[in-house]
């Protein structure tokens, strides 16, 4: 029989991903999602089945990481064997206006989950996303060993959901896994995240549709890797023979400054004549420099990244460019620029 797995945050650049990483491995996938007044699909509508298909392997289930009854019944009534855990309010600059709702989400929403499958009692393996966030003020490089050092409600967030992943692992024996993913993009990036929001206004400038790009801190170091890459580390940790802690990072760390450059060489066009700095988008404190060390991945369950800096702007950037030229949709864009 296929394996059963359950995604909350399935709509989300990783959740997307990480359906197609599921499906093409033969699971049958269970997505989360949100009750909206409008859908918020788009990311993944290229994967939608008819209930009716005899291959019928994505389902989309109502739910909520504030609903803890919802999320025991669904436990119940699906059985998943994995569990990934990507729900969360992402954005760290919003946490700091929503802090309390930041909280509820990603901290509590993560102890009602890990609640759940104890309840249930289902023999399931869980994957709680973590996030670079978490060290915060930590110097660089990090690994699983490094201080967390929060500088956000987002990240504090974060750091209580990862040790309440390591104390469900260690107190009642859970196959629980906490991964500690330093930043990862994709042509599925939100648009109001600083990647995206980068290659985007080098698009629309290019095409006419844009002139200015208002941009804060320019000179935050960042480790960059390739979503893609990172959903599959996910999967991996999930297959090894015991739960464990890892980084996934690219070991690098570069800029805001010089992504923006790429972005806009790769384009044809001059940064210089476009940026400009806005200080409504500083955080009240700022991360100065992450840089992931991923030997632990690497040695315990072979992981290691396949797209490097250069090569990932370059492909956010020509998505872009071809979805404006084209006049299609956010997350309409041309797979070949990055497999």
């Amino acid at each position: 029989m296929a394996k059963t797995a359950l995604i909350t945050g399935i709509t989300g650049q990783d959740g997307s991903y990480l359906a197609e990483l599921l499906l093409a491995k033969g699971y049958t996938v269970y997505g989360l999602i949100r009750r909206s007044s409008t859908f918020n699909t788009d990311r993944i509508n290229h994967l939608y089945q008819d209930p009716h298909d005899p291959d019928y392997r994505l389902r989309l289930l109502y739910g909520d990481m504030t609903d803890s009854a919802n999320l025991l019944r669904i436990l119940r009534e699906t059985q998943p064997v994995e569990i990934y855990n990507l729900a969360a309010q992402s954005h760290v600059k919003v946490s700091f206006e929503v802090p309390e709702y930041t909280a509820d989400v990603d901290a509590l929403g993560v102890t009602r989950l890990l609640e759940c499958i104890r309840a249930s009692g289902i023999e399931t393996r869980f994957y709680q996303a973590g996030s670079s966030e978490m060290f915060g003020s930590t110097p660089a490089p990090q690994d699983e060993n490094s201080l967390f050092a929060p500088r956000s409600p987002y990240a504090a967030a974060k750091v209580y959901a990862h040790h309440m992943t390591r104390n469900y692992r260690e107190a009642y024996g859970l196959f629980a896994v906490g991964g500690i993913l330093f930043n990862h993009e994709s042509p599925r990036r939100g648009m109001t995240f600083v990647t995206r929001k980068i290659t985007r206004a080098v698009a629309n400038i290019k095409h006419g549709k844009q002139d200015k790009l208002f941009l804060g801190n320019l000179d935050a170091r960042r480790d960059w890797g390739f979503a893609p890459d990172y959903v599959e580390g996910m999967w991996q940790m999930l297959q090894a023979d015991e739960p464990d802690d890892y980084v996934l990072a690219t070991g690098e760390s570069h800029t805001v400054k010089e992504f923006v450059q790429h972005a806009f060489e790769a384009a044809g066009l001059d940064s210089e004549k476009h940026v400009e700095i806005d200080e409504r988008y500083l955080r009240p404190t700022e991360v100065d420099e992450l840089q992931g060390d991923y030997t632990r991945a690497n040695q315990r369950v072979a992981w290691e990244p396949k797209v490097k800096f250069a090569q990932l702007v370059k492909l956010m950037v020509r998505a872009d460019l071809d979805a404006v030229k084209s006049g299609r949709g956010e997350f309409e864009v041309i797979e070949r620029h990055f497999k």
